[in-house]
């Protein structure tokens, strides 16, 4: 059974409202330790001081966080973005002969254009340009699970410290959740952040990621 703390934690974790008024001190605890009792239903005199304690613990952990958050945003500040759109992402299956991914391969590298695969437990995830996907079709046929187009594709170039600040992986994933942008991929190349969303969230995109 869950304690007090894990409770009261988990509640304010679940609303970010909350947690940016207790990162930014601007909340009443009282107020607070009574709504989370009312809302879990657990109304008890000893209870209520459990969980102002538990308020008051967590929100000294997110002000630590917001010292680091403030460190990411520093990091994404300087960090360049680009953008290419009319990108697709093909799903094949794993057990389909490696000389098609490498034949596929060959074609798109020959033209020097985009081409990333990612090794699944049971698939390839493919990610290049849209003006290959009959060939990709062609190749693959019946182990072709599953191609989206209509994508875009966002790298983050960030400079050499990403690498030893934590959080910055996190911290992007939440902005985009926060504004209701989907992630179709995702991926990462040392100081390269990649994203693969929907061309209709790219204007989104560049608003939130201006640092």
């Amino acid at each position: 059974m869950a304690t007090i703390t894990e409770l009261t934690h988990q509640y304010l974790s679940e609303h970010p409202s909350i947690k940016d008024c207790l990162k930014n001190n601007i909340i009443n605890y009282s107020r607070l330790s009574r709504r989370i009792a009312k809302e879990l239903a657990i109304e008890k005199e000893s209870t209520m001081e459990a969980i102002l304690i538990a308020c008051r613990r967590y929100s000294d952990k997110i002000r630590k966080e917001a010292v680091q958050e403030t460190k990411i945003r520093s990091i994404l500040k300087k960090s360049e973005l680009d953008i290419k759109n009319r990108i697709i992402v093909a799903i094949v299956d794993k057990r389909f002969f490696m000389d098609h991914l490498i034949k596929i391969e060959t074609i798109i590298r020959k033209q020097a254009d985009l081409f990333y695969a990612i090794e699944g437990t049971g698939t390839f995830t493919i990610i290049t340009l849209e003006k290959y996907q009959d060939e990709i079709r062609s190749i693959f046929k019946a182990n072709l699970k599953k191609l989206t187009n209509d994508l875009a594709l966002i790298t983050i170039k960030s400079p050499e410290d990403l690498e030893g600040t934590s959080g910055v992986v996190d911290y992007l994933y939440s902005i985009f959740g926060e504004n209701g942008v989907n992630i179709v991929e995702t991926m990462s190349c040392w100081t390269d952040t990649i994203f693969v969303i929907s061309e209709d969230d790219v204007q989104k995109v560049i608003k939130f990621l201006k640092f």
